[in-house]
């Protein structure tokens, strides 16, 4: 299922974008905070967060717009600051563990098919 690029569409990816880099901003901080319920706190607002997007653009590139705030959060967090400090440390898995859960997660809702959506099989047969 192949559906048009509009105005509506990459607006909608333009917001999925910010909303992810809060929500990764929020998510980085939160994990080493609480160690195993920040990480299943954060995971959990990601799975929110991308299942949302596949949702409301329904297809792949919601999720997409998602993912790269998400990880840009991570890239502007984990720069060093001038003072040689970072304000993300990665000494502990649970920033590992989330870097990896949220990557399967958003891999998860982007390949999904959705309930309208006929079988593969289905589909190369129909004419």
């Amino acid at each position: 299922m192949s559906t048009a690029l509009n105005p509506a569409r990459i607006a909608g990816c333009l917001g999925l974008l910010v909303l992810g880099a809060v929500t990764g901003a929020a998510g980085w901080l939160v994990v080493d905070l609480w160690f195993p319920g920040g990480l299943l706190l954060g995971l959990l607002a990601l799975l929110g967060l991308f299942l949302g997007g596949r949702l409301a653009l329904g297809t792949g590139p919601g999720v997409g717009g998602a993912a790269a705030g998400w990880f840009l959060a991570y890239v502007v967090l984990s720069i060093p600051r001038p003072e040689g400090d970072f304000l993300l440390g990665s000494s502990g898995i649970g920033m590992y563990a989330y870097l990896l859960g949220g990557t399967v997660l958003a891999v998860m809702c982007a390949t999904m098919r959705g309930p309208l959506q006929r079988p593969v099989s289905d589909a190369r047969t129909a004419k």
